[in-house]
């Protein structure tokens, strides 16, 4: 009874919180009576480096494929549980502009026993509404297996505000919103009698996710550190340094990621409130189908790019969305120094980790980062060539589970 092929409603009802209100409450296995993972479990999409044809579309892929299995099984090891349940549920977080505003999430517990500590997942950049935490079952799951506690949040723009445009990188409303959600967590596992043993927060995330992750302990370190207590943070392959990356890939003239590029534009301009007009950015045929292929959030990221199928900076921006001497290109660039995390001194332990081949987010982000942190006694780093984006994130989800 353990192996289930698929969600359904726990036998458990979790009453609701005044600071975290359950929607969906499901109990998932890890994995099946074979052996192998949940096929209902989703991990980062494979994306093609380059796709000439829009008709080549692949079926959506789950985490499911024969590599990504072994690394979960290896990610368990002995396992704590193989029943899990999610708690998908709504909290009252800030908008943008700091005002109150109903966000959603996930938390994910093993079905029974004690909870070790929270680990607070920022996940990775997503297209399609369903890859959303409070809409998905996600690979981090696997560590609620080994006795966790899971809070994921699904940001603005996803879950319960899928109506609005996303401020993607948008630093400040994104890691805001995880502090919400963490805290109604802390809250609600207490009312529930599942409070974790020890209180220490380790917080995680990867791509997106990583910077996210350092917004957040920035957050955190300067705004919380009398309430909540850092124990670890792991982030993995994050554009920490936005003004870096955006000079990496007008010097490299070629984008693996075009969806990147737009997203980038409209959240920022978005987040910061800087009335850009995006035609002198964008070339009309991605402008023209922004709403239907990203705001509609009905595509996956794979499938936003092969939508746009084209990888030159050219196809994608104007001249003068290249040129930072542009007045209103300088501005733009002023909001991606802005939104950069590195301008801190983390205090909490911090893993650093990017595979030295990616050519989605490139190195130079993690090669900095490195540099203005190495005065930092509890600094590790993991760089070595571990392959393409998507493979290092299977690597990572595997080098932090054993260390759990």
């Amino acid at each position: 009874m353990l192996a289930l092929a698929a969600c359904r409603q726990a036998e458990t009802i979790y009453a609701d919180f005044s600071d975290f209100h359950p929607f969906a409450v499901t109990e998932s296995a890890l994995t099946m009576e074979d052996g192998s993972l949940n096929p209902e479990m989703r991990g980062m999409e494979v994306l093609p480096v380059r796709t000439d044809s829009l008709n080549d579309s692949p079926a959506i892929r789950r985490i499911a494929s024969v590599s990504a299995a072994d690394i979960a099984r290896e990610v368990l090891g002995r396992y704590y549980a193989n029943s899990v349940v999610q708690i998908a549920g709504t909290y009252t977080g800030h908008d943008i502009d700091g005002s109150p505003l109903t966000l959603s999430g996930k938390i994910i517990l093993p079905k029974k026993g004690r909870i070790k500590n929270i680990i607070v997942v920022s996940h990775y950049t997503i297209g399609a509404y369903y890859e959303a935490p409070s809409e998905t079952f996600p690979i981090e799951a696997l560590y609620a297996g080994k006795g966790y506690a899971i809070v994921a949040v699904d940001h603005i723009g996803f879950g319960v505000t899928r109506q609005r445009i996303h401020p993607y990188l948008h630093a400040e409303s994104t890691a805001r919103s995880v502090v919400d959600l963490l805290l109604a967590a802390q809250g609600y596992l207490r009312f529930i009698d599942r409070a974790p043993d020890d209180d220490g927060v380790i917080l995680f995330g990867y791509s997106q996710g990583g910077f996210t992750t350092l917004a957040t302990l920035r957050i955190l370190e300067q705004e919380y550190a009398d309430r909540v207590k850092i124990k670890q943070v792991y982030a993995g392959a994050g554009p920490y340094s936005l003004t870096a990356t955006y000079d990496y890939l007008i010097h490299k003239k070629r984008i693996e990621i075009p969806y990147a590029a737009p997203m980038i534009l409209q959240g920022l301009n978005e987040g910061e409130d800087l009335g850009l007009d995006l035609k002198a950015f964008l070339q009309p045929r991605i402008l023209e189908n922004m709403d239907e292929w990203i705001n509609s959030k009905n595509y996956t990221l794979g499938e936003i790019n092969r939508f746009i199928n084209a990888f030159s900076i050219d196809e994608i921006l104007t001249p003068e969305g290249c040129d930072p001497s542009v007045p209103e290109t300088a501005r733009f660039y002023q909001a991606l120094r802005r939104n950069s995390v590195l301008d801190f001194m983390p205090r909490a332990p911090l893993f650093l980790f990017h595979s030295t081949s990616d050519g989605t987010v490139p190195f130079v982000n993690s090669q900095i980062a490195a540099i203005l942190f190495q005065r930092k006694a509890d600094l590790r780093t993991d760089f070595a060539d571990y392959g393409r984006h998507q493979q290092g994130f299977l690597q990572f989800v595997s080098t932090v589970g054993r260390e759990l």
